[in-house]
């Protein structure tokens, strides 16, 4: 009875009611364009103030008397701090609200920058210093860029509308990766710390934006008590843990999978093949820039079809396995530069579907925090490739292409195995 009603419907009615859905929900989007930009502008500043400095490390190493572990620090240090500082950063701003955790965040992250950059310019022994202020941008870091996922999943009710947003941040997130080597040859060309001096300006640019541009949803819910917050949490996780924890673990895996590779390619570009300043950034930025692209086309197409976000995830990682086990047959450099480029197309396929399963499939009470503790993961694999690498160049650098790759089938293997969506 209900399938012949439906047959009896008249066809136009439906098509315009269909017609007026879908110009309400890009009106929605249309509406908010600003404030996309402004927290787009967020992961964008986080991802400068750290990889911009990759391509200035050997540069620092020298200038500084230290060894590449030391200076692969500079970038840990950043990461470490943030990973204790994100899931304390997503309670509060599930109590407080997101804008009162995201501005405090990001003028202190611009106050790390200013301690780097003068410890840089006026004292000798400046490399303890230099981690301090690094530490402190880790702590902006903390309260900043994970706060973007569920503020977006705040502000629009549509599934779509969370996906395609969240393929932006992923996008400018993975722009700023292939900006900063460029950004930072660039500036350290005119003065070898002048990065950690381009920080404090991002951050107050961003500040601005999210002040005057980004209104967060009302509500006139309260806070829950911890004791209920800590319940409905541990809640979730016994509901849905086994999918959360393989997302946490292959979110993790991707980052320092990523990091690792951009340590090594900036330490091999210059002491192998002599290739420095800005034509060292532009050949960093060709991976990242494959990164970029296939990110954003993968947020397009998702949608809310989380079965096609699984089934992306795997092809994407597969992909970076293959090409980096690939290198074990040559590591010249332009072979090595496309293979590389695989790599950088299946990380980039896989995060937006990896943002997009977590915050549509965490109720909003909890989103911030869960949402939280999975950049948190991601931030343990950004600073843990640095090292690894620094410790492995140190023997036979096949052993990083058979460690990363054999990182990226394990992680593919889980997300195989542990996400099992239904579908949609």
């Amino acid at each position: 009875m209900e399938h012949i009603e439906h047959l009896s419907q008249n066809p136009k009615a439906a098509k315009k009611k269909k017609s007026a859905a879908g110009e309400k929900k890009s009106g929605e989007v249309s509406k908010q364009k600003w404030a996309i930009v402004s927290l787009s502008s967020i992961p964008l500043v986080m991802t400068l103030g750290n990889s911009m400095l990759i391509p200035v490390l050997p540069s620092m190493e020298k200038k500084l008397s230290i060894s590449s572990f030391q200076t692969s620090m500079i970038i840990t240090v950043y990461s470490i701090v943030a990973i204790f500082l994100i899931p304390i950063a997503g309670y509060l701003s599930d109590h407080i609200g997101r804008k009162k955790v995201i501005i405090p965040s990001l003028i202190i992250s611009g106050i790390g920058g200013l301690i780097s950059g003068y410890a840089s310019w006026k004292l000798n022994d400046a490399y303890w210093i230099i981690l301090i202020g690094r530490a402190l941008q880790g702590v902006g870091a903390a309260g900043a860029a994970p706060i973007v996922l569920p503020l977006v999943g705040d502000m629009f009710k549509n599934d779509d509308d969370v996906s395609n947003c969240l393929g932006l941040i992923e996008t400018s997130n993975t722009f700023g990766k292939v900006l900063s080597p460029i950004l930072g040859a660039f500036l350290a060309g005119f003065i070898w710390f002048l990065p950690f001096f381009s920080i404090p300006i991002f951050c107050a640019l961003s500040v601005l934006m999210i002040i005057f541009l980004v209104k967060c949803p009302k509500t006139n819910e309260k806070p829950i008590p911890f004791k209920d917050f800590f319940i409905n949490v541990k809640k979730t996780f016994t509901e849905k843990g086994r999918w959360l924890y393989s997302i946490f673990f292959i979110g993790g895996i991707l980052m320092l999978v990523l990091f690792g590779i951009l340590f090594y390619l900036s330490e091999i570009f210059e002491k192998e093949y002599g290739i420095k300043d800005i034509k060292k950034g532009i050949f960093l930025a060709l991976p990242l820039g494959a990164l970029c692209l296939s990110s954003f086309i993968s947020g397009k197409v998702i949608k809310k079809n989380k079965v096609l976000m699984k089934w992306l995830t795997f092809i994407g990682i597969v992909a970076a396995a293959v090409s980096i086990a690939a290198l074990w047959f040559s590591i010249k450099l332009w072979y090595m530069i496309i293979m590389f480029l695989i790599s950088g197309v299946g990380i980039g396929i896989s995060l937006p579907c990896l943002d997009a399963l977590i915050t549509e499939g965490v109720e909003k009470e909890e989103r911030g925090t869960i949402s939280s503790i999975y950049s948190s993961m991601r931030f343990i694999g950004v600073a843990a490739g640095p090292p690894i690498i620094a410790l492995l160049l140190k023997s036979s650098t096949h052993w990083i292409f058979i460690l990363l790759s054999s990182l990226s089938i394990v992680a593919a293997i889980v997300a195989l195995i542990a996400i099992k969506p239904k579908a949609e």
